[in-house]
């Protein structure tokens, strides 16, 4: 079978590939023009979150007969499309979990005690000690809006710094052998100290969170969003903070990406990263190698 790599993937996952007998291109940052023109010489593509495999590439796409996105969401693939035309799609969705559960405790940390602001201020040659006072986490209550792989981990991780972590899922009960509660959307919005969001975007959670569960959170309320841009509605997010309802925002996705000109950052209560949370050594060589493993599993399969 012939592959093609369109995003980057670590080595490790290419050179698997190749020592199975597959034959694969790396050709990353292709336009969509010339994607199109050669993608019907391939049986499986690779992607990450750059390359768009929507109906015209998937329409052109004579021999394909497997998509791999390399990570968690299918965002960027017209999934329900491509299996109408017997294409199987598949993911990595454990791969990064850990990755993205330790930038969400990075970031609950980082507001607690506002390190990227006083780092900012230390840069301009200021000693604000008492203007950096901060909080700690111990004690407070995490509330996790979605309960799958990530949100368990950041949960486990959580509450071995003592705080006190309570979860909505309409699609999870099963607290997986951690001393959490599971409660309603409300309630949770109600009693979190901290809130995180770790759920896909779907048509069910777009602006999942927007001006009326602003008004249902604590005053001095700190946001943390590393799962999906577009499950908070950024212009409720920023009232809210202007309000001073939110105290802290920590946000690694966005409605619109690359977020150039953002207003949210016009905020110092901001603090954010461009979609960093699986780019660690290590989530880049699970993904890779991941997505090694399932297309030669693809292959050994189809020759039984």
């Amino acid at each position: 079978m012939k592959v093609l790599v369109s995003d980057p993937i670590a080595n490790e996952g290419v050179e698997m590939m190749r020592q199975a007998g597959l034959e694969v291109d790396v050709n990353t940052d292709l336009a969509s023009e010339e994607l199109e023109r050669i993608i019907g010489d391939y049986d499986v593509i690779v992607v990450r979150s750059a390359t768009q495999v929507r109906k015209p590439l998937i329409e052109a796409a004579r021999s394909l007969k497997l998509i791999v996105r390399a990570g968690v969401g299918l965002d960027n693939v017209d999934a329900e499309y491509a299996q109408d035309r017997g294409i199987e799609v598949m993911n990595t969705p454990a791969a990064s979990s850990n990755g993205v559960a330790e930038l969400t405790i990075g970031y609950l940390l980082a507001m607690a005690r506002r390190i990227p602001q006083a780092t900012a201020s230390m840069r301009a040659g200021k000693w604000e000690k008492k203007k950096f006072s901060g909080s700690e986490i111990a004690g407070k209550t995490l509330g996790l809006v979605g309960y799958g792989r990530i949100g368990w981990l950041v949960a486990k991780k959580a509450l071995a710094l003592e705080m006190e972590v309570i979860a909505y899922d309409p699609y999870v009960a099963d607290p997986r052998g951690l001393e959490m509660e599971f409660v309603s959307l409300e309630e949770l919005l109600r009693r979190a100290d901290y809130i995180s969001l770790h759920l896909p975007l779907t048509d069910e959670t777009r602006n999942l969170i927007g001006a009326p569960q602003f008004e249902m959170m604590k005053d001095g309320v700190c946001i943390v969003n590393c799962a999906r841009g577009g499950t908070i509605n950024e212009d409720a997010l920023y009232q809210a903070i202007r309000a001073g309802k939110v105290a802290g925002a920590a946000l690694d996705v966005y409605a619109e990406e690359p977020a150039r000109d953002n207003k949210l950052f016009e905020l110092d209560e901001v603090i954010g990263s461009p979609h960093i949370g699986a780019a660690t050594v290590e989530a880049q060589h699970r993904v890779s190698t991941e997505v090694a493993e399932r297309v030669i599993e693809f292959q050994g399969a189809r020759h039984l």
